[in-house]
């Protein structure tokens, strides 16, 4: 949002660590027995905050006052940077006391309402971000808002107190303006958000689709660096993963080069933590060597899952070594003794963002002694620093380059190196640490279920099954709500806040790949199960798109209907993956008539526009190109996932059984008596081959 020089500026003073401070809280809130970290962050603040609920809703009309919603996440730096300059005032905060009824709310557990808030003030001022600061009226429809506000009027922005004032005013004088606006402006959003369903474009789908959505995403490419458009620059895995399994399909090098540019330049970059293994939200430069500090589960998840295909597509080892490292730093930082994984790790520690990732060439000789030189010269490090005075560690050019140009053994290379990160690791995890946000949610759970299942289905590593299979079984245990229903966010033994379309989603198309992994089949039948869960809770019934919120949800003005990839993928667009695959895994053609409805509505969309729709757009491709059914059935079936996970077949779907069960229809005649021989089956649309009698034989055909 600023540049660093800004950030500087909002930076330097006045930063100390960040911790709750709960024994020195000089007032009393209603965040304090919240569970959210970043809440808690708040509940120190002389401000008098509430959480989302009746007893502020209520209060809000009962006292006729406008309500001030800010949503946050604990990992956002500009969040940190507003809580201390205003939030922390006392008499900034006796202004929103006075005059407002004002509401913390965390966007990772309720992610409706950010979405609900985001549209109306990205409507309001073109843009957003967070801190998301919005004014409602008591029934809680918004009529002004904006993101970070300084304490004093500075880059053309208002300050927060004339912000306050202002509206405060506006609300006494001009109440029935401020009404009409809200009332006009939820209009609006109800507007935006009823697209309808349409035919699909030209009758159907077809291949020359797929080239014209290879095209829009090379039109953006950064041909130099990898990724896509300018900075800040995204990982945006969805459009890398669209382009390996084009040249999967279409053998086009130029889809291949461009989707493992990216992830090598990303593997390189400051963007990649060189030490620990794991990556940061975002580059805020071209190169991949600033990054925004802040570590998401969901990024990693889906990394992890994007590498893993492209070891599968190349064999090469940069792929293999980074998901080891990203899995590694997982399971040492971000996984609870349950087996549950933690959302976050902030940007900030000392009050300074990087600080415990950055350093300088001084420390770093220090620790390393004779290797230091080398080192630094490989990892970018110089006197003045590459970055703000301080240096991140990246890569230049690779280890095999490096050695032949400094003529070295390339093995003894990686192994000094492999050294060196090890010692500076060690002396790294004496710093003070950035805070964890240790609450754990369903979707994200899921996309790194996922991850695991990706991982272990290219590298192997019987430890990453287990973690798959751990991860769910905790899931199950702890965020069911024993109605059929599961809670979208989890901690301290408390699960809460219904789920929402996109946990569901998610959480479906785990337990599918789950059941790849391990040929257990009640993990199909419980995606199933939720499958048909969703289409009774949250499907809009014109249209067949599926609303983000349950439909026994009331505390939102409006169900809103997401279909847009961002950072995470869509619960639409998840969902018309997990309609076509469980249509055929249980011979329902319904579900795949409904998959292809919601496609055919966006298709102009999604053939324009794929890097806004990349999990559509895989969506199609797998239309296109159709599915391939692998059936493994007869003596020792599941001893012969592992050959057919390895390999790089995009569009399978894949079952194994010894004696195949009626439950299934793709092992339809094809039951194996007990002691018979393994029969290894490749389909289309249940027109299946002979059965081959080796898998060699089965992946030749594929």
């Amino acid at each position: 949002m600023f540049s660093a020089v800004e950030r500087r500026q909002f930076t330097a003073e006045n930063m100390s660590c960040r911790s709750f401070r709960r024994d020195t809280m000089k007032h009393t809130n209603h965040l304090i027995n919240e569970t959210s970290p970043y809440l808690l962050q708040h509940a120190h603040n002389p401000v008098n905050w509430y959480p989302w609920g009746e007893e502020a809703l209520q209060k809000a009309k009962a006292e006729d006052k406008p309500i001030l919603v800010s949503i946050g996440y604990a990992a956002c730096h500009w969040c940190h940077v507003m809580e201390r300059e205003s939030f922390e005032d006392e008499s900034t905060a006796a202004l929103m006391n006075e005059h407002f009824i004002n509401i913390k709310i965390d966007r990772e557990e309720r992610p409706d309402l950010d979405h609900i808030y985001m549209d109306a003030v990205q409507a309001m001022t073109g843009s957003g971000g967070w801190p998301l600061n919005v004014f409602l009226t008591p029934d809680t429809r918004p009529f002004f808002g904006g993101t970070y506000f300084p304490p004093a009027r500075a880059f053309n922005r208002s300050s927060w107190k004339e912000v306050l004032t202002g509206v405060q005013q506006a609300y006494r004088d001009k109440k029935n303006e401020i009404i009409s606006q809200s009332e006009n402006l939820t209009e609006h959003l109800l507007s935006s958000n009823s697209f309808g369903l349409q035919q699909p474009g030209g009758g159907g789908f077809f291949k020359e689709q797929l080239q014209t959505m290879a095209d829009n995403i090379f039109s953006n490419a950064d041909t130099v660096w990898g990724g896509f458009g300018k900075a800040p620059k995204f990982p945006q895995t969805f459009c890398i993963q669209y382009l390996l399994r084009h040249y999967h399909f279409t053998k086009q090098d130029s889809a291949l080069q461009q989707a493992l540019l990216s992830l090598d330049k990303m593997i390189e970059g400051g963007i990649y933590d060189q030490l620990g293994g794991g990556f940061a939200r975002y580059s805020t430069d071209t190169e991949w060597l600033a990054p925004h500090f802040e570590k998401m589960l969901y990024d990693n998840a889906l990394l992890v899952g994007v590498m893993a295909e492209a070891w599968q597509l190349t064999r090469n080892g940069i792929y293999a070594r980074a998901i080891r490292e990203t899995l590694g730093f997982i399971e040492r930082e971000m996984t609870s003794d349950e087996q549950g994984f933690y959302s976050a790790l902030d940007a900030d520690s000392e009050g300074v963002e990087g600080k415990f990732y950055t350093w300088s060439r001084h420390e770093i000789e220090e620790v390393l002694g004779g290797d230091a030189g080398l080192f630094c010269e490989f990892y970018d490090v110089s006197e003045n620093g590459n970055w703000e005075h301080t240096n991140i560690l990246r890569v230049l050019e690779p280890a095999s380059v490096f050695a032949a140009r400094k003529g070295l053994d390339l093995a003894a290379l990686e192994a000094r190196l492999a050294d060196c990160r090890e010692q500076l690791l060690n002396r790294r995890s004496g710093r003070i640490r950035p805070l964890l946000d240790d609450k754990i949610l369903l979707g994200w759970n899921a996309l790194m279920n996922i991850a695991y299942a990706k991982a272990y289905a290219a590298l192997g590593e019987p430890v990453w099954l287990e973690k798959a299979v751990r991860n769910m079984a905790f899931l199950e245990s702890r965020m069911m709500d024993g109605n059929g229903g599961w809670f979208h966010t989890y901690k301290n033994g408390r699960a809460k806040v219904p789920a929402f379309l996109d946990d569901y989603a998610c959480l479906i198309q785990a337990y599918i790949f789950l059941q790849e992994i391990t040929g257990n089949g009640d993990y199909l039948h419980k995606a199933r199960m939720l499958t048909q869960f969703v289409l009774d809770h949250f499907q809009e019934a014109e249209t067949g798109f599926f609303y983000f919120t349950h439909r026994d949800q009331t505390d939102v003005i409006i169900r809103k209907k997401e279909v847009y990839d961002g950072a995470t993928p869509s619960g639409n667009g998840v969902m018309v993956f997990n309609l076509l695959y469980l249509s055929i895994v249980f011979d329902l053609p319904g579900w795949r008539q409904h998959a292809e409805r919601l496609l055919g509505s966006l298709q102009t969309a999604i053939v324009k526009y794929p890097t806004s729709f990349g999990v559509w757009a895989q969506n199609l491709q797998l239309v296109v190109q159709g599915m391939l059914e692998i059936a493994i059935t007869g003596q020792r079936a599941g001893s012969f996932l592992r050959p057919v996970l390895e390999s790089y077949i995009p569009n399978k779907i894949l079952q194994a059984e010894e004696t195949a069960s009626s439950d299934f229809p793709l092992f339809t005649g094809k039951i194996r008596g007990a002691g018979e021989p393994t029969a290894f089956y490749l389909c289309r649309d249940y027109s299946c081959k002979a059965p081959f009698s080796s898998v060699e034989m089965l992946l030749a055909n594929v």
